[in-house]
């Protein structure tokens, strides 16, 4: 390794002033953009979508709604921004977008009690914003204010009529904190997030490859309640920053309030195999953040190293460290100025708050 300086230069600044921040150029809307627009950029930087037919069915026919559910606990991070991403995208494509912020899911999952579960919700609900979400198009809703109610509470009876304990086990086991001890308030919180979907009354279902098999328990079972079956969009879960699952209590993430100076500690520090693409944190930070916001990505090196080089596609930057044509800590460093701009306005958001 040789050292870099965590400064940018003058070429690399005007390039971030230029093509900052990417999403904000022309929202498409259902009416004025094509579909093929608006399906390329729904599905970009999806694992999956299920299914394509019934998301295009549900674009041709009406103006779509689409939901997240966040568990309000913890800091705002880099794997948060992967669905926040998504439904900036879902924006842009003409959709009108529900957070959920849910509390009482936080609650059975022993994320502490109802005051501080909604302190926090109110910081996430915040940060979202802080991120790039259009306020006047997202409308926030905290779970206790509909999933107390009578007819909320019997359809929870109602699937749990319909669900086994196994299929209600094995469609927590990805998001809960006790697997090898479960309570029964486990066996409730994926009832509860695939009525979530019906009483919402979205189209869409966003959420990371984490929670496949609870959107399967409600593709397949809310039909049987006369609700509809969602559309399912996945989006990567990105590793921590050691090359592990990311973790709050190993600490292995960059939140969305932590300084320029933290960022690039912790991106310096971070595991980064030569020409591994897979796994690799710092290509997927490249691959999920840095890519769909700007135009370009500015590598710099002294000239004796090959000098400064840009690229415009991922796929260039993976073929290029793929080969051992870009040392990982030139691809460190680059990354920690692209990423602390890209988290600048955040940062200013929140502290104005």
């Amino acid at each position: 390794m040789y050292p870099r300086i965590f400064a940018l230069s003058l070429k690399t600044f005007k390039s971030l002033l230029r093509h900052f921040p990417l999403m904000s150029s022309a929202v498409l809307s259902g009416s004025a953009a094509d579909l093929e627009s608006r399906i390329k950029i729904i599905k970009r930087n999806l694992v999956e979508v299920v299914t394509e037919e019934e998301m295009i069915e549900v674009l041709e026919k009406k103006k779509p709604k689409a939901y997240v559910g966040y568990e309000p606990s913890g800091e705002i991070h880099l794997g948060h921004m992967m669905t926040v991403n998504k439904l900036i995208d879902l924006q842009q494509a003409g959709v009108d977008i529900i957070v959920l912020l849910a509390d009482l899911h936080a609650y059975l999952n022993e994320k502490g009690d109802f005051d501080e579960i909604k302190e926090v919700a109110e910081y996430n609900r915040k940060a979202f914003i802080a991120l790039g979400l259009d306020e006047s198009k997202v409308k926030f809703v905290l779970g206790s204010d509909f999933q107390l109610d009578e007819d909320y509470v019997l359809d929870v009876h109602k699937m749990a009529r319909i669900t086994t304990v196994n299929r209600a086990r094995r469609s927590m086991d990805e998001v809960s904190r006790r697997k090898r001890d479960p309570v029964v308030s486990q066996m409730i919180y994926p009832l509860m997030q695939a009525l979530d979907i019906a009483h919402l009354e979205v189209d869409f279902a966003v959420g990371g490859i984490d929670q496949r098999k609870i959107h399967m328990l409600a593709r397949e079972n809310l039909p049987k309640l006369g609700y509809p079956s969602p559309v399912c969009l996945h989006t990567p879960i990105l590793v921590g920053l050691d090359g592990e699952k990311m973790s709050s209590s190993k600490g292995n993430y960059i939140s969305v309030r932590d300084p320029p100076e933290t960022v690039n500690q912790k991106i310096r520090k971070a595991f980064c195999p030569e020409k591994q693409i897979e796994e690799n944190p710092i290509i997927q930070i490249a691959q999920y953040h840095i890519f769909p916001r700007f135009e370009s990505f500015i590598v710099e090196r002294p000239e004796k190293f090959g000098g400064d080089v840009e690229y415009r596609t991922f796929e260039e930057l993976s073929r290029d460290y793929s080969a051992g044509n870009l040392h990982p800590m030139d691809l460190k460093l680059s990354i920690a100025n692209y990423l602390n701009k890209l988290l600048e306005n955040t940062r200013r958001k929140l502290n104005e708050n």
